[in-house]
């Protein structure tokens, strides 16, 4: 048996299944399962066949391929690595259905668009509660006269109001204060920067950064973790393997959205703006994972 055979066979008895329940969920059969864990890859029908089985056994198990690949491109014979049709991905008995992937794929989009809406929402009640009133008009009890805002020359000003001169100082008063400069302890605090979890389902979860100017991202790796970084559009930021007290750092301060995927995430540390990701999900229950980081900037 083949150190890849060995890694595979490894991970699918971890996953508590058989080569029968294996042979359901990829619908290649026995034998040539049992070919890719000894490494007799002569029995497969074809060259091709090779490599397209071998990925279609590391999603059944939960295993990276790309990184597969790469750890053990010397077992696998040179004249498979060509680039070949690929195959109809299958999923283990545990996935999801074809709907509830769809579903999850849109549920990020729309959760986004719930907290923009939220916050608009916000913004516009707190509008009207703090929103400046507008002076009401002051009756003079002793004269009955109504103060309109006229000058202090006016005619109805004159004579009308024995306490003018006194009304006139406060007026000056009142404008040096605020004339005067604002203390310390009158400034508003800006808020601190907030990364909290959102929703998790499965190997995948969701995360929202707030109240930050800025988005760095830094990967840091404990061990050999392959790590891949989309951006919300699936632009590929990153995608390879950090090895032991290395990181990889990436400017996300323009993406609404990045999503790492880690296909070890129990030596895989995540950083936004130098704090710490907490996995909702524990690595040793999930060790490939999908984190996504929604960024909503500061104003």
């Amino acid at each position: 048996m083949t150190e890849l055979g060995n890694r595979l066979k490894e991970a699918r008895e971890k996953k508590g299944l058989s080569l029968d329940d294996l042979q359901e969920a990829t619908k290649i059969q026995k034998r040539y399962l049992i070919g890719i864990e000894e490494g007799n890859y002569s029995m497969m029908p074809g060259q091709f066949y090779v490599r397209a089985f071998i990925k279609q056994y590391c999603e059944a198990v939960e295993l990276e391929p790309e990184e597969i690949f790469d750890q053990y491109k010397n077992e696998v014979p040179a004249i498979y690595h060509d680039d070949l049709p690929e195959l109809s991905r299958v999923q283990s008995r545990k996935s999801l259905s074809p709907t509830s992937s769809k579903a999850m794929e849109l549920f990020p989009k729309i959760l986004g668009i719930l907290f923009f809406v939220g916050i608009i929402v916000l913004i516009y009640f707190l509008y009207l509660k703090f929103a400046p009133n507008e002076k009401p008009k002051v009756v003079d009890d002793s004269t009955g006269v109504v103060d309109h805002g006229q000058p202090d020359n006016s005619p109805l000003n004159k004579g009308s109001n024995p306490d003018a001169n006194k009304d006139k100082n406060t007026d000056k008063t009142d404008k040096s204060k605020e004339d005067e400069p604002v203390k310390e302890e009158d400034v508003v605090e800006t808020p601190t920067q907030e990364l909290a979890m959102v929703s998790t389902s499965g190997s995948n979860s969701i995360y929202a950064l707030k109240n930050a100017a800025t988005f760095k991202l830094k990967v840091v790796s404990t061990g050999e973790a392959w790590v891949k970084v989309k951006n919300g559009s699936g632009q590929t930021l990153f995608n390879g393997l950090i090895k032991s007290g290395e990181a990889k750092e990436i400017d996300a301060t323009n993406e609404s959205e990045v999503v790492i995927r880690t296909g070890r995430a129990y030596e895989t540390e995540i950083f936004a703006n130098d704090q710490k990701l907490e996995y909702a999900i524990s690595p040793t229950e999930k060790d490939v994972q999908n984190v996504t980081i929604q960024f909503t900037k500061a104003e």
